[in-house]
């Protein structure tokens, strides 16, 4: 194993750590550097566990032996120490949650391989709230959604916020970056699925009524926080869904919604 211990916050080997609060530019770097951030011993164990590869581990001296098993399975990847203090002046934020990881970015993988198996899809159009999307996505796979497919302007599920909200489960439910939006549903279509949009539409069905339709395969967009679906995607989706509300609200944060209607529109035998 090979273990380094840190003496400056300026030490180039570690610049995969710098700066981890400057949301702008991490959401810049990590994609075009193909690497991504697992922030605690539980999450980075759970990249492992999905087959993601690590560039190097990051964690404070007290820390070392809880992973001790991780760095025999890893030995050629680096590991670098430091003192609370140095880790904190390095990422900008003090590390209580254990260890971290600079991981690989896996491969994107193929839309129509992505769909080929799937029943249930959730799609994410300009979702930037990091803490929403985690949710989502734990939710995705608490209650059986396939996969997940994001916008071009949707925040980033392996941002180190987003995967920490998700508890990990962004390494278990298979997701894309879509590239062309609203056109990219059309693909979703072709390959046989309704695509229902979440919205506060005049023509909006109750969630209950679109769940007793039993539809065998279903997308089910969720909108932006805030200004809601945009005029395109409501113009090329299918129909919209609504959950009735009480109590004079009009809705619900769009992680809740989400959950609420995971379940509600599963598959049923």
């Amino acid at each position: 194993m090979t273990f380094h211990h840190l003496e400056s916050a300026d030490d180039p080997r570690v610049t995969d750590y710098t700066t981890l609060t400057d949301v702008h530019l991490r959401k810049l770097r990590e994609p075009e550097e193909g690497m991504y951030i697992a922030e605690s011993s539980r999450v980075l164990r759970r990249a492992l566990a999905a087959g993601h590869q690590p560039r190097s581990f990051f964690l404070a001296e007290k820390w070392v032996a809880d992973l001790d098993d991780v760095f025999q399975q890893y030995p050629d990847v680096p590991v670098f120490i430091g003192k609370a203090s140095l880790l904190e002046e390095i990422t900008g934020f003090h590390l209580h949650r254990g260890a971290m990881a600079a991981m690989h970015r896996p491969a994107p993988v193929p839309l129509e391989v992505l769909l080929a198996n799937a029943q249930r899809v959730a799609v994410l159009e300009d979702i930037v709230d990091h803490t929403n999307v985690g949710a989502i996505f734990r939710s995705a796979a608490a209650l059986g959604v396939d996969a997940v497919l994001v916008s071009p302007r949707c925040g980033d599920p392996l941002y180190r916020r987003s995967v920490r909200v998700s508890m990990g489960t962004v390494f278990q439910v298979p997701w894309a970056r879509l590239e062309s939006w609203p056109d990219d549903l059309s693909r979703l279509k072709e390959q046989g699925f309704t695509v229902a949009a979440m919205e506060l539409t005049e023509d909006a069905v109750d969630l209950d009524d679109l769940a007793a339709r039993q539809i065998p395969k279903l997308a089910l967009v969720l909108g932006t926080e805030g200004a809601g679906m945009s005029e395109d995607t409501l113009a090329a989706v299918d129909l919209a869904v609504k959950i009735p509300m009480r109590a004079g609200v009009d809705s619900l944060n769009v992680a809740a919604a989400s959950a609420v209607a995971f379940w509600e529109l599963r598959p049923r035998d």
